[in-house]
């Protein structure tokens, strides 16, 4: 596979993560507040399935083209560009399963006004994780 093509793949799964991410801490994440207590665990529980379904494939796909594009492009690419949006894939992962993933269980429990907030106030990382590699790899494709 040549370089370019490795580097739309990468773009496609950053962009792709990145809008929905975008998606979710504008206006996802902002209406969980607003569902009834009474509808919180039924609501909670299919967001978390429906969720999974839309980003757990993408994700594992977008690690594995990132690796991919780090080996490949080591020294095709200029100041380690590759390296640094695999970097970027990681810190996406390490703030779901160390930050998002732990709220979401806390919220699991039941509601949690805090652990809302929590939640879209640490999804940032996330956000702005995938939108600079996002624009990292289009950078790269542009040039």
């Amino acid at each position: 596979m040549s370089l370019r093509l490795l580097l739309l793949l990468n773009f496609a799964a950053a962009a792709y993560l990145a809008g929905l991410i975008w998606t979710v801490q504008v206006v996802h994440y902002p209406s969980f507040g607003l569902v009834p207590k009474e509808a919180w665990a039924a609501f909670h529980a299919a967001h978390t399935r429906r969720m999974g379904y839309v980003v757990l494939a993408p994700m594992v796909l977008e690690l594995a083209l990132a690796l991919w594009l780090a080996w490949v492009g080591r020294t095709a690419l200029p100041g380690g560009a590759g390296w640094w949006s695999l970097a970027l894939v990681v810190a996406v992962w390490a703030a779901t399963f160390f930050i998002s993933v732990p709220f979401h269980n806390r919220l699991a429990a039941g509601f949690d006004y805090i652990a809302i907030d929590g939640l879209t106030r640490t999804n940032w990382l996330r956000t702005l994780a995938w939108t600079a590699r996002a624009g990292l790899l289009g950078w790269l494709l542009a040039r």
